[in-house]
């Protein structure tokens, strides 16, 4: 199953979006522009971008997207997030990758 998403990104037979699951809510500050690359995509709806908009901290916002949108997406949608985030917040990935 070579090339299959999501294979690459695997930490422990978990995605590496959801080994990471806590210290991405704790750390990723650019939730706004994620949201509109995410809608963008099409990984997120427009009703689901305002509802996750909705919420007052980013810390909120980001565990309802992995409540809702990033628990549907399968691990094609994971990768597009991660890759998005690596753009986004380049820094904090690299960290959590332990590079």
């Amino acid at each position: 199953m070579a090339g299959a998403p999501g294979k690459k990104n695997m930490i422990k037979d978990k995605h590496f979006v959801d080994h990471h699951r806590t210290a991405l809510i704790d750390r990723v500050s650019q939730v706004e522009p994620l949201l509109d690359r995410l809608l963008e995509r099409g990984i997120i709806t427009q009703n689901a971008y305002s509802e996750v908009r909705a919420n007052r901290t980013n810390q909120k916002k980001m565990r309802e997207l992995f409540d809702g949108p990033l628990k549907a997406c399968g691990a094609k949608g994971k990768d597009i997030f991660l890759d998005i985030l690596m753009d986004l917040e380049a820094f904090l990935i690299n960290d959590l990758k332990g590079e």
